[in-house]
């Protein structure tokens, strides 16, 4: 019997150790039979990213699907063949396709990962006072998301320590889709958190145990969702305050697990049964990273 070598998938960026998605994807591999597996590839710079796009291409490369985190969500956007309509709106691509002729294909998930575990977290934006820390790819992807439902917040209100990075990035996304919804604050006193319905942090404040809060926690409250993207600590300074205030508290471990899910749905078009799904969750549940952001 010949030995059929495994398809290989996997993550790139800088850095990706700390990354839970081998857990995930691998635990969704072996449980269908699949005779495939999940690495890490750390790439440390563009000509690094450069050299490995290219290879990509090549006729016995056995990579068939990727991840990507920062900070290479943009930079892979001139290496693709295809972009997807909602990829080329959000500017950022966080998963890819290759296909047997070798052909790249982009996608986000980012913004669906999010929506969905809004979903599951019951909380409906129809109508809703939204304020943000951060202006990073995944504001990005979420900020994209909102503006374009059918039915979305009231509002979105977006604070950024550099404000002409946060200016660039509604500017961008705006380019392509209505953001009339979003205004970029100078302070984070000017996001008027007490009256927001929910906070999301997407910037790094947090991973440290030392990190400051960069609001103020008396103008958190119980009527609000407060969602940060870090996933470890699993609760941060900003979530251990928010649930004093007996606010409603999330981390990124489900906007994980959804946006995983959906890469899982590229790379195969297989449509992973409830099982299977709560095997990749508890997986990821189950498991102990150092500190993590991202993918």
């Amino acid at each position: 019997m010949s030995y059929e070598p495994p398809a290989i998938y996997g993550i790139i960026g800088n850095p990706v150790a700390h990354s839970l998605s081998p857990v995930m994807h691998n635990a969704a591999f072996k449980a269908l039979d699949v005779n495939a597996v999940y690495k890490l590839f750390p790439l440390g710079d563009q000509e690094e990213l450069k050299l490995f796009m290219e290879d990509l291409k090549e006729e016995n490369n056995p990579i068939f699907g990727l991840n990507v985190t920062v900070p290479y969500k943009e930079e892979v956007i001139p290496y693709l063949d295809t972009i997807d309509p909602l990829a080329e709106k959000i500017g950022a691509v966080n998963t890819l396709v290759i296909d047997h002729h070798r052909k790249i294909h982009g996608f986000n998930t980012d913004g669906p990962g999010f929506l969905s575990h809004l979903t599951d977290l019951k909380f409906d934006l129809r109508g809703k006072r939204v304020a943000i820390l951060g202006a990073g790819g995944t504001t990005r992807a979420i900020i994209t998301v909102m503006c374009l439902l059918p039915q979305g917040p009231e509002r979105i209100t977006l604070y950024n320590r550099t404000r002409a990075n946060a200016d660039r990035l509604v500017e961008e996304i705006g380019s392509k889709i209505n953001t009339k919804l979003v205004t970029v604050v100078d302070e984070p006193e000017d996001l008027n958190i007490e009256l927001a319905d929910i906070l999301i942090n997407t910037t790094k404040v947090g991973l440290n145990e030392n990190d400051p809060l960069l609001i103020d926690p008396g103008s958190l409250h119980k009527d609000m969702l407060v969602y940060d993207v870090i996933y470890n600590p699993l609760e941060t300074k900003l979530l251990a305050q928010a649930r004093l205030k007996k606010a409603q508290t999330a981390n990124g471990l489900g906007m994980l697990f959804f946006q995983g899910v959906l890469s899982f749905w590229h790379w195969s078009e297989i449509e992973l049964d409830d099982k299977i799904k709560r095997l990749m969750r508890n997986s990821l549940n189950n498991s102990h990273p150092e500190r993590s952001e991202g993918s």
